[in-house]
């Protein structure tokens, strides 16, 4: 089983930046493809980006690709995603999500078994 704990959002102007972290506890973290996903307001949850469990591959939504990197340190038991250029949008709640093995291109949050409770991003113009 594994928790997970994000951190690191809050308000920033369009065009600034922000880092959110995912520290993960419990046994065998190293084990777990990752991902982030985000939720508006009235909007289903959608991949944002994918680490593989080696942290070896990685894959982005189109929009966000060039722009936002996610990375891992399993010695941290930690990920991370590094969003620059971020644009005007509506308010998001950004969860890190976890699942055994699974690929850096696995977009389906049915496929996470595991959730953060989640943090708020919003950007304003």
């Amino acid at each position: 089983q594994v928790q997970l704990v994000e951190s690191g959002g809050g308000l920033v102007q369009a065009g600034g930046s922000l880092r959110l972290s995912c520290a993960a506890s419990g046994r065998s973290y190293s084990r777990y493809g990752m991902a982030w996903f985000r939720q508006a307001p009235g909007k289903e949850r959608e991949f944002v980006a994918g680490i593989s469990w080696s942290g070896g591959s990685t894959y982005y939504r189109d929009s966000v690709k060039g722009r936002f990197t996610i990375s891992r340190d399993n010695a941290k038991n930690a990920v991370y995603l590094q969003m620059n250029s971020l644009n005007p949008e509506a308010p998001a709640v950004y969860y890190c999500a976890a699942a055994v093995f699974a690929p850096a291109n696995c977009v389906a949050a049915r496929e996470y078994d595991y959730w953060g409770q989640g943090t708020q991003v919003t950007v304003s113009s």
